[in-house]
This record gives structure tokens, sequence and C-alpha cells, in this order.
């Protein structure tokens, strides 16, 4: 798929965020917002989702900000892994697509939400296939405010001491939290030094750019050392009342604000 064709499909999937939220009356649109051009690329161009029978590699996928669930099951069913009827039920007593992923979901590899917790999932993830000698690899998503749990940092710890290249991280660094700024709630400077400072190569990217996003997840796959993709985003991307804004974290869309954001990404 071509740079127009990535961006036409991240453009339909904010589209499908947008309505989920606003026909669930809850969801956080902001931080799915802020990681759909990450998802796109690597749902589209990079996994080997296992569809295809004759593979004998499948990647895995961690949603480590698990709320961002609007995003993550428009991906699945852009991909055919859900029905996009079932996106109907989305938080709904009669569905089964919960506001947090859980593992009972076709494509969903691991159940998330509680933060902080989703990186060390995947270092098991990862050292099961190094140990299996499975060629497949591990893609880990963590927003930028679950950083400050200190089980994301135990976890950085095993990436390096278990050399598992295998791993990719992705943080969406949009630079808001539910609570506001990140820097205001508990200050992350410095992450590239940090995580750096625990062995993990650092690329930093524009998390927008379908380009770079690709370049980058296969720059990491190639590389012998554990690799930590920094993507920064905007929180709310592609509608404009909610970019930047905080309060858009965890928040329904009323029918007028539904129709601007639809308007805006036709």
């Amino acid at each position: 798929m071509d740079k127009i064709n990535l961006e036409l499909k991240a453009k339909q999937i904010r589209r499908s965020i947008v309505k989920l939220v606003h026909d669930s009356k809850s969801g956080h649109p902001g931080g799915s917002l802020s990681a759909t051009d990450i998802l796109t690329v690597l749902y589209n161009e990079v996994m080997n989702l296992g569809l295809d029978e004759k593979s004998n590699r499948i990647d895995k996928f961690v949603l480590s900000k698990g709320h961002a669930t609007a995003l993550y099951y428009s991906i699945l069913a852009s991909v055919g892994l859900i029905n996009e009827e079932d996106l109907k039920g989305y938080r709904k007593y009669d569905g089964f697509l919960e506001g947090h992923p859980s593992n009972k979901i076709p494509g969903v590899d691991s159940s998330s939400g509680s933060l902080g917790q989703g990186l060390s999932v995947a270092c098991g993830m990862a050292l099961a296939k190094k140990i299996d000698k499975d060629s497949g690899y591990v893609y880990c998503l963590l927003g930028d405010g679950e950083l400050e749990e200190g089980q994301i940092w135990e976890a950085f710890m095993s990436i390096n001491k278990f050399k598992l290249n295998n791993l990719i991280s992705i943080i969406d660094y949009n630079g808001l939290q539910i609570d506001g700024n990140i820097t205001h709630v508990k200050a992350l400077d410095s992450i590239k030094e940090k995580v750096q400072s625990f062995g993990l190569e650092v690329i930093e990217i524009d998390g927008h750019d379908v380009e770079q996003i690709l370049n980058a997840l296969n720059n990491a796959k190639k590389s012998n050392i554990p690799t930590c993709i920094i993507a920064k985003t905007v929180k709310g991307k592609g509608v404009s009342f909610m970019e930047n804004k905080a309060e858009w974290h965890g928040k329904a869309i009323n029918d007028e604000e539904y129709e601007i954001a639809i308007k805006e990404l036709v």
C-alpha cells in the first residue's frame, strides 16, 4: 500500500473511531486518534497476522494503552479479524467489544487496560518466541502517561537482559494524559535518554508521517539491539476541536461535535 492509500486508510479509521465513540456515548477518542497512523502502518504493511495459512511466522501485538479500543477494534475490523457489524456493539451490554480489549476477541493477543503492564506481557511473548526459535515479532504500543508506572522500566530492564530484539516497543508520545500535560502530572524529561540508558536503541519519528513510521518499524526489525520507537503525535489528531486537548482523553462525542468531526475527516 503506497503513502496516499495508507493516509486514506488512516482517515477511514479516524472516521470509525469518531463514530464508535459517538454511537456508544463513551470511549477514549484523543489517544485513539493520536495512534491511528501508527497502527494503520503496522497492521497493513508490517505485521504478519497469520491470515496466510502458508505462513510459518505470526507476529503479536499488545495494546498496553488499553483504553484506545475505538482505534484497536476499527483496525481489527479493517483487516478482517472481526466483522464490521460487531462494531455496532462497542461498549454496549449486548456487544462483546468491551471498553478495554479482552483476548476472547478475535485478533487480540492479550487483554489489557491496567496501565503499565502491557510491556511486561510483551516481554513474555517475545521471550517465548526466542525459546521456541519462532522468527515472529512482538509489537507493543505504549502511552506516554503510563511511562510513569515503574513496571514499564522493569520491563525495559528485562528487554535488555534477554536481548529481545524481536520486541519492538512504540511510545505514542502525545504529551497529554487524563489529568493534563504529562510534564505537570509527573515530568518525563529526556525519555529518549532514559530508554537508551536501559540498553535499547531509540528511533524518534513523527507519528503521523506514514513513511517515517514504516521506515522506523522496518529498521527496528533489522536491528540486533532491542528497539523503542518514540512517535511524536497530537492527541485528537484530525479533529480540530480535539487536537491537543487533554479533556478528550476520555469523553463522549455529542451529535453536533460528531457532524463537525466527520466533515473534517472526509
